[in-house]
C-alpha cells in the first residue's frame, strides 16, 4: 500500500454493532466476556448458574452507552470481575455535590478508556457527568483528569485488554491515529 493510499484511507464509525462483533471476537474466547445491548440500564453480570459466561449490558443500542460499559470491565480487576456491577458503588441522577466528587473520583480511567475507544472507533465522545437532575455537570477537574489520564496513556501504554481492544477497534474502522496524544487535550473535551 502506497503512502497516499494509507492517507486517504476511509474511516468508517462503528456502530454498536459492530462494537459488539469485534468485542465478541477479541474477548469472548479468552475472557467468557459477551457484551449485549438493549438494556433499560447498563449492567455487568458475572458467570451464573443460570449462565455460563460474563456479560455487559449497556443502555438500548446506544454505541456510547457500550464503549462506556466496555471501559469499565476494562478497568475491572479478576476479582471485581466476579462481582455483580464489580461491586461498586453507585448514586443514581440526583446526586449532591459531594457524592458527585466521589463520582468523578472514580470515573476518571473509565472515561480516560471511553474516550480513547471513541477515537478508535471514529465516534465522537462527550464527557458525563451522570448528573442530569442535579443539574451538576462535569467539573472542570474533572475534565482536566480525563484528559491528562488519557496522555498518560498514549505516552506510557494501556493495560492489555484496553489495548486489545484498541487494536480491534482501529483495524475494523481504520482509524489508526487512537493513540496519538493531540487528540487528547483539553481543548477537544466540551
Amino acid at each position: 500500500m502506497s503512502i497516499v493510499e494509507a492517507i486517504s484511507k476511509p474511516i468508517q464509525s462503528l456502530d454498536a454493532a459492530a462494537l459488539e462483533a469485534v468485542f465478541h471476537q477479541v474477548f469472548y474466547p479468552r475472557f467468557n466476556t459477551r457484551l449485549k445491548g438493549g438494556g433499560c440500564e447498563p449492567i455487568y453480570l458475572p458467570q451464573s448458574d443460570q449462565r455460563d459466561y460474563n456479560l455487559i449490558v449497556y443502555s438500548h443500542d446506544y454505541a456510547a452507552s457500550a464503549l462506556h460499559e466496555i471501559a469499565h470491565w476494562c478497568v475491572a480487576g479478576a476479582a471485581r470481575r466476579k462481582l455483580e456491577d464489580y461491586g461498586y458503588w453507585y448514586a443514581a441522577d440526583g446526586r449532591t455535590l459531594e457524592q458527585q466528587k466521589s463520582f468523578e473520583s472514580v470515573e476518571v480511567k473509565p472515561q480516560a478508556f471511553e474516550w480513547m475507544f471513541s477515537v478508535a472507533a471514529a465516534r465522537k465522545f462527550r464527557v458525563s457527568a451522570d448528573n442530569l437532575e442535579a443539574g451538576v455537570g462535569a467539573s472542570e477537574t474533572f475534565k482536566q483528569s480525563i484528559c491528562e489520564q488519557a496522555q498518560r496513556y498514549c505516552r506510557d501504554g494501556l493495560p492489555e485488554r484496553a489495548g486489545l481492544f484498541i487494536d480491534a477497534l482501529t483495524t475494523r474502522s481504520g482509524c489508526d491515529t487512537a493513540l496519538a496524544i493531540e487528540h487528547y487535550g483539553r481543548d477537544r473535551l466540551a
